[in-house]
């Protein structure tokens, strides 16, 4: 089962780079692509040129734009009741100065508009195939066939009918899907989403927390981890230090530096780390021994 996710409106982006030939290439693609979001999913699609897919601070001025357009959008259209909708920026197909203008722009946009952070998600797929390797294969079948006929002078019709078929076969395959085809499996999911970092460092308190949420993995409440906390600092479990703990998990929360994330439970919160907060406690688990 695929990563479903509801789609109202989808922007394409097309390079106009290289050669007459390559432009025309990928406005192919994209009306193709244009027409699948359409037909398929019936979603609003707009197609928007990257003029030059290697001006990086453009990309990012042009990603900056679309990302807060779309979420001012949807602020605009949204009834009070309805779920705020998402931004989801694809990096997996972009030149890299593109995809990385747009991943740091969302990030940026992520950390000026704390309220709206858990709205953007920049992802990346990686392909089930790579179509490259397939016609470089036929490549060399073909390149073996002609030098077998100029030794031998002997024409195999049956050999050149099927490198015809498979050649035409895999160009028809790039035409319709370009270089990559389908969208692997990692792990559970077939996308894997980039986090987003904090610019602020971590206090030595602060840091205690990480370290206690990556060793018990989840809390049912802000009240349990400071009773845990206190244990294991042998610090008697005062009302101050509740208030040490809670003040200093808010400021590792969504509206902080957003290493911690909490989910209402009736008057609790559970309390555990965001995917950046596991990477965090990852990357400074062997420093801390």
């Amino acid at each position: 089962m695929r990563d479903q996710l509801d789609v109202d409106r989808v922007i394409l982006l097309e390079g106009a780079v290289g050669s007459e030939a390559n432009v025309e290439y990928s406005m192919n693609l994209s009306g193709k692509l244009e027409k699948d979001f359409e037909n398929l999913l019936g979603a609003e699609t707009e197609r928007v040129v990257v003029h030059d897919v290697y001006d990086y601070d453009a990309a990012f001025e042009q990603a900056y734009d679309l990302i807060n357009a779309e979420l001012d959008a949807d602020d605009e259209v949204r009834g009070d009741d309805e779920k705020p909708g998402e931004v989801w920026v694809n990096v997996s197909a972009m030149p890299r100065p593109v995809s990385f203008a747009f991943a740091t722009a969302a990030h940026s946009i992520m950390v000026e508009r704390q309220a709206d952070r858990d709205r953007i998600h920049t992802y990346y797929t990686a392909p089930e195939k790579y179509l490259e390797t397939e016609l470089a294969e036929e490549l060399r079948a073909g390149r073996d066939l002609l030098e077998s006929i100029l030794e031998s002078g002997e024409i195999d019709e049956a050999e050149i009918r099927e490198r015809l078929d498979v050649s035409s076969d895999l160009l028809s395959e790039f035409d319709e899907r370009g270089t990559t085809i389908g969208a692997k499996q990692i792990g559970e999911r077939h996308i894997v989403e980039l986090p987003v970092a904090s610019f602020s460092n971590v206090k030595p308190f602060e840091e205690v927390i990480l370290f206690k949420l990556g060793e018990h993995g989840e809390f049912g409440s802000v009240s349990e981890l400071a009773e845990a906390l206190a244990r294991e600092m042998n610090e008697e479990y005062t009302d101050s230090f509740r208030s040490k703990v809670i003040y200093n998990v808010d400021r590792l929360g969504p509206g902080g530096k957003g290493y911690i994330e909490q989910e209402e439970r009736g008057k609790s919160y559970r309390t555990r780390l965001s995917r950046i907060g596991e990477l965090w406690v990852r990357a400074h688990a062997d420093s801390d021994e």
